[in-house]
């Protein structure tokens, strides 16, 4: 769907992946036995494009001599990523998958930047800021202010997110009032709070649940994601309003500290099954778009268009001042210079 950029560079600057748990062995222990990597991603479903990113980390780091071995595990850990977070510091996980708001909560403000709605305009743009040096930038931010507890190995994306929800919306007056699941605090939950819309806190896999039985009114996400879980068909979930507030970024973390203790061979192993899992999972994101976007509407979504002029104006002073706020006007300025 879209021509994947991809920067060298990037995953040379990106520090790489880590750990195994318990009494596992590194490559160069003397008993021989492999270490072993527990990767987790909070969905449940066979076909999301996190289960294709993890399943391509799998099999290029089992395929290489670095003697690892790497469980997945789908939603099996946790499908609230604040769970797997912790998990991760606390070396119940090795590799995790995480959107940026979780990590702003552990001290890292800078990176609640990638989550501000409408700063993207494409999946091009959106490349060129990850694939960058503002990509770089963020990765060092995590590692050093998280004090090595955690090292980002790669930008994975989550999809374009739009409004779903018992009505369709035409303009932001239209929001007027209704509940809608996303983050309830930070920049998103600014942005919809201040279009009008109530945010709501639903855990994800009780979703499903609370659009049928009228507990939130809508919610917002990708066509992957909440149609593989047949949000869609739900009497909340039926008409779609392609609002595309947010080409998201989610981010492929290890533990920091289990990652300077392995062998150099592992480093670099772990380094090279990233890069793989990065492009598996972004092109599973694009290519899943528009098919279920189509299956949606085949089962009886309504799709709407509309014109996003209004909400990307009430967007930029939100954007303006979570930057002053943080000390980060230079990079919205180098993200906002990549535009087309």
């Amino acid at each position: 769907m879209k021509k994947l950029i991809f920067v060298a560079a990037v995953t040379m600057g990106l520090s790489a992946i880590l750990a195994g748990c318990g009494d596992s062995k590194t490559e160069g222990s003397s008993d021989g036995e492999s270490l072993k990597i527990l990767a987790a991603h909070n969905q449940t479903s066979p076909d999301n494009p996190y289960q294709t990113g993890l399943l391509k980390f799998e099999e290029v780091l089992e395929d290489s001599n670095a003697n690892i071995e790497v469980e997945v595990h789908a939603g099996t850990l946790g499908t609230e990523e604040s769970e797997l977070v912790e998990k991760l510091k606390l070396g119940a996980a090795d590799v995790i998958v995480v959107s940026p708001g979780f990590m702003s909560q552990t001290g890292v403000k800078e990176v609640d930047l990638l989550a501000l709605p409408y700063l993207f305009e494409s999946y091009e743009h959106w490349e060129s800021v990850v694939d960058g040096e503002v990509g770089d930038q963020m990765a060092e931010l995590i590692n050093e202010k998280s004090n090595n507890d955690f090292k980002l190995v790669g930008y994975w994306s989550a999809g374009v997110r739009h409004y779903y929800g018992k009505k369709p919306i035409e303009s932001m007056d239209d929001l007027k009032g209704l509940s809608i699941r996303t983050q309830t605090s930070g920049v998103v939950s600014d942005y919809w709070t201040q279009a009008g819309a109530v945010p709501t806190s639903v855990a994800w896999g009780e979703l499903y649940q609370a659009l049928q039985q009228n507990v939130v009114d809508s919610s917002e996400n990708a066509y992957p994601y909440f149609v593989q879980q047949n949000h869609h068909k739900t009497k909340n979930g039926k008409f779609i309003s392609e609002t595309a507030h947010d080409y998201t970024t989610r981010l492929m973390l290890v533990n920091g500290k289990k990652f300077d203790a392995m062998t150099d061979e592992q480093k670099e192993a772990l380094l090279e099954a990233a890069t793989a899992s990065v492009e598996a999972e972004r092109e599973a994101v694009y290519a899943q778009e528009e098919e279920y976007k189509q299956k949606a509407i085949d089962e009886g979504a309504v799709v709407n268009e509309i014109d996003t002029t209004k909400f990307q104006e009430l967007a930029i002073p939100i954007q303006d001042k979570l930057a002053v706020d943080i000390g980060a006007e230079e990079i919205v300025e180098q993200i906002n210079s990549l535009r087309k």
